[in-house]
This record gives structure tokens, C-alpha cells and sequence, in this order.
């Protein structure tokens, strides 16, 4: 049996991350009982202290975008990584938004009473410890902090190199609003490191001590974290999103939707990246969509029937079907209506988030049954894909598997549940 030997650097790396799994399994153990108004306080807080280190953020994030720009990132990536004074108020108002939530730990999900006069309830308790790693958006860092504490759980947070700095000045807020409530300041903890060990540690599970792993990023890392990890994973994969046009579409609500889906923010997962056109509605509406989405400065790739209608058009590839492009690019097919879309939709979707356009109920039923992502849309931009909009006040991720959690991770997505049995001294035959 071969014996390996870690460098001193990697070993350091070990270490610190072994500490920040006690820690943080000790906060968890508090945090699962800790009070609903301690919880808010803390958030409210932080939220607080946010607004008043505006200036502080905006100078680590100026430090990390100088970086990120002479890195070459595209400007999706760059969009991502930018904070402004509307977006850090953004944040601060999301963390008071999870604070007004009401706190999913110890709700009786069900109950019944047996025959034999046992009374049995399923009631929601915190997952434990949560690792987060993410890439270049630092407001994951509030968002996903907020969150598992407002569910009673302890988070672990590994951002990217590309936001280290941001994540960091947002972190500290966090920890002043822990402190101010007099809860554990290692229940949210950011790792210290830009080194890539850490995150090799995480998906270890520091010795037991996460019990699951949420990915925030590029394809790159989701598919080491779902290959990797021994723990749970809540993650997707891809955001191949899909506006279909229905041949009874509002022609006029077809193109705003359409501009929306795809160029209200490019880089995030919900944007459109493929739009489906009913064969029937090729003359009535193609041409107006595909001139908006030039008219905001939208690349189209086309097949066949696309290009013949429009000389513009880029002819597409078979991969740009189920490309990601999370830039100023669609990929425009014509389809046989409803059925054609929901197959292309299963062959090369990735269960994410999907649309249709329709003033016919039926057609959009059909749509919304058939079509197994984990948000299916009538008549509404794919870009709502978002836990804020949903009424979770934000969210971790938007989960595409089918176990325990599916679309948006909010507070309720953050608990399991247990059994509690309350019996008169029943013993079993």
C-alpha cells in the first residue's frame, strides 16, 4: 500500500479546514435550537452593517474586478463579479427578506394519531453543516450565509479566487451581525484560502463534519463537485434554458419575452440560450423576435428554415444546441409546435428552466406536464428563475436533480425532517 506524503502547504490546508469543520459542527449543534429571534437579529444586523460598509465593499470588489479585468474574463463573468451601491442594497434587503421568512425549524409537516394511539409527527429539523463553493459572485456570500442560518444550519463558504476579496468584505458583516445576536460567529465561515486543496477538503467532508456540498459556478466545477464529493451534492449542471413561441402567442408578448429571457443578464443560469419557434407561427413571428434580440446586440444562430428567413443569422451546429452561452448569443430553431419542442427540450435541455408562449390553455398545459425541468414557465421570462422572486428572498442555487430538493434551494430546501412518536407506554406485540 503506497503512503502519501503531503507537501507542507497541503498539509497547512488540511489542518486549517479540519479546524473550520469542528467549528463549524459546533455551531450547527447550537444553531439547531437556537431562536427564531435571535436568528432575524442576526440577519437584521448584518443587513445593517452591509449599508454601513458600503464604501469598504466597493473598494475589496474594485480589487478583484482590476484582477478579473486583467485576467481577460468575458463580460458575463465580469457582470457577475461587479458590485455597485444598488446591488450591496440589494443584498442588505434580501437578508431582510430571509429574516421575515418564517423559520421552517420544528413545523409539523404532518401529523396523524394510529390505531394503537400512538401520535406520530413529521417535523423539519436543519440539514447540520453546508458547504458552499462558489465562483465569482460575492453576493452568494450573504445569500447562502443567510439562508442556512436562518434554517439552523452552520455554512462553510469557499469563494472563488475571483471574488475573494468582495466575499470577504461581505463575510465581515455577516460575523458583526452573528456577534450582535450573541450566536456562534463560526456558524458562517469563509475560507481563508484562495488555494484549490481546500476545496479537495470540503469534498472529503472535513472528517464528517459537512453533511452537504452546494456549487455555484461553471460547468468545470459542478461536474468535479458531483464527481468528487462524499457527501450529498445539491447542484445543476447546466442552465440550457428554452423559450418556446407558440403559433398562438401574442406576438407582442413573444418578443419581449423572448429579449428578456435571453438579454436581461446574460451570464446568469436562467437566461434563455435556446429559442423554439412553432412552425406555424415562422411567418407571424420570427422575423419581429429575431430583430429585437439584434436590435440589443444578440448573436443569432439559426437552422435552416432560420437562415432562409433572415441573412443575418450565423448558421448553427448541432452543439449549439446544448451549448451554455451565458453571453449575447441564442441558438433559434423552427419545430413541428408543442410536441417537437418538449422533444427537443428532453434531448438536449438540462433541466433547468424552460418556457413557453401561448394564449392557448391547453397547449400550455401540455407544456407544463410534460416538461421535466425544475421550472416550467407559461407566458413569463425564463429570468424569473430566482429564489428572491419566488418569495424565498433568495436563494442558494437552483438544484436540477430530483432528490430532496428541486428549482430554487430556500430555507425550506435546507432541512430534512424527523419522526417524533409520542406514545402512553405502548409496547409492540
Amino acid at each position: 500500500m503506497s503512503v502519501v506524503t503531503l507537501t507542507a502547504t497541503q498539509e497547512e490546508v488540511a489542518q486549517q479546514m479540519a479546524q473550520l469543520g469542528t467549528q463549524a459542527r459546533a455551531a450547527s449543534n447550537i444553531l439547531s435550537t437556537a431562536p427564531t429571534k435571535a436568528k432575524d437579529a442576526a440577519l437584521l444586523a448584518a443587513a445593517m452593517t452591509l449599508r454601513a460598509n458600503v464604501d469598504d465593499i466597493l473598494a475589496a470588489n474594485k480589487l478583484d474586478m482590476d484582477a478579473a479585468i486583467e485576467k481577460g474574463l468575458s463580460g458575463s463573468m465580469l457582470d457577475r463579479l461587479k458590485l455597485d451601491s444598488d446591488r450591496i442594497e440589494a443584498i442588505a434587503k434580501g437578508m431582510e427578506d430571509i429574516a421575515g421568512l418564517k423559520d421552517p425549524v420544528g413545523d409539523v409537516i404532518a401529523n396523524w394519531d394510529r390505531p394503537n394511539g400512538l401520535n406520530i409527527s413529521r417535523v423539519r429539523t436543519p440539514l447540520g453543516v453546508i458547504g458552499v463553493i462558489f465562483e465569482s459572485r460575492p453576493n452568494v456570500t450573504a445569500d447562502a450565509g443567510a439562508l442556512c442560518l436562518k434554517a439552523g444550519n452552520a455554512a462553510i463558504l469557499r469563494a472563488g479566487s475571483e471574488s475573494f476579496h468582495s466575499s470577504r468584505a461581505i463575510h465581515a458583516c455577516l460575523v458583526e451581525g452573528l456577534t450582535a445576536a450573541s450566536l456562534p460567529e463560526h456558524a458562517i465561515q469563509l475560507v481563508p484560502t484562495r488555494d484549490r486543496a481546500a476545496v479537495g477538503e470540503m469534498l472529503r467532508g472535513l472528517d464528517h463534519n459537512i453533511d452537504v456540498i452546494i456549487p455555484r459556478g461553471g460547468h468545470s466545477l459542478v461536474a468535479r463537485v458531483q464527481a468528487e464529493a462524499r457527501v450529498p451534492v445539491f447542484a445543476h449542471l447546466d442552465g440550457i434554458c428554452h423559450v418556446y413561441i407558440d403559433k398562438d402567442a401574442d406576438i407582442a408578448m413573444a418578443r419581449d419575452i423572448a429579449v428578456n429571457s435571453k438579454m436581461r443578464r446574460t451570464g446568469i443560469c436562467g437566461a434563455a440560450e435556446t429559442l423554439l419557434v412553432d412552425r406555424a407561427a415562422v411567418d407571424t413571428h420570427l422575423t419581429a423576435i429575431l430583430i429585437a434580440l439584434m436590435n440589443e446586440e444578440c448573436e443569432i444562430r439559426g437552422d435552416d428554415e432560420v437562415l432562409a428567413k433572415l441573412d443575418m443569422v450565423t448558421p448553427a451546429t448541432k452543439e449549439d444546441w446544448s451549448t451554455e452561452y451565458l453571453d449575447a448569443v441564442i441558438a433559434v430553431r423552427i419545430v413541428d409546435g408543442v410536441n417537437e419542442a418538449i422533444e427537443h427540450i428532453a434531448t438536449f435541455g438540462s433541466h433547468h428552466t424552460d418556457s413557453i408562449v401561448t394564449n392557448n390553455e391547453e397547449t400550455a398545459a401540455i407544456f407544463l406536464n410534460e416538461v421535466d425541468s425544475a421550472i416550467v414557465l407559461h407566458n413569463a421570462s425564463t429570468q424569473f428563475a430566482d429564489g428572491g422572486e419566488f418569495g424565498m428572498g433568495a436563494e442558494i442555487g437552483i438544484a436540477t436533480g430530483k432528490f430532496h430538493a428541486r428549482g430554487p434551494v430556500g430555507v425550506e430546501q435546507l432541512t430534512s425532517f424527523k419522526y417524533q412518536v409520542r406514545g402512553q407506554g405502548q409496547t409492540r406485540p
